[in-house]
């Protein structure tokens, strides 16, 4: 799985929320820093060449739909980030978010239970 820039995650995001959009429908999503309508489309078939997306043709019109999950996405994601930035600990990645207060307490409690019931 190729890695995505920032605009591609962004339109990925989009199109796992819609499952199935042509290009206007994802530019109709986009909220700020609105791309041009080619370029939109450019990043769409960028997509499609990285193996995320594929179509449908109606015509010359083409409709998207993603053909990797967000699941797996997320984790190759998470295991990026884990090894590039925790140094592949996941103790380094909760104690950080501790550190941050972007957990609580409680929260880490109910993820010991997690842990402990499997």
């Amino acid at each position: 799985m190729q890695n995505l820039t920032n605009k591609e995650e962004e339109i990925m995001h989009i199109l796992w929320k819609l499952k199935k959009a042509f290009v206007k429908d994802v530019m109709a999503e986009i909220t700020s820093d609105q791309p041009h309508y080619n370029t939109l489309s450019t990043i769409i078939r960028n997509l499609e060449e990285k193996g995320y997306v594929s179509h449908t043709a109606y015509g010359n019109t083409h409709q998207y739909f993603p053909i990797v999950a967000l699941e797996d996405y997320r984790k190759k994601f998470m295991n990026t980030a884990i090894e590039n930035y925790f140094n592949n600990s996941y103790k380094n990645m909760v104690s950080f978010f501790a550190q941050e207060e972007k957990i609580s307490a409680k929260e880490l409690r109910e993820i010991l239970d997690i842990i402990e019931k499997k």
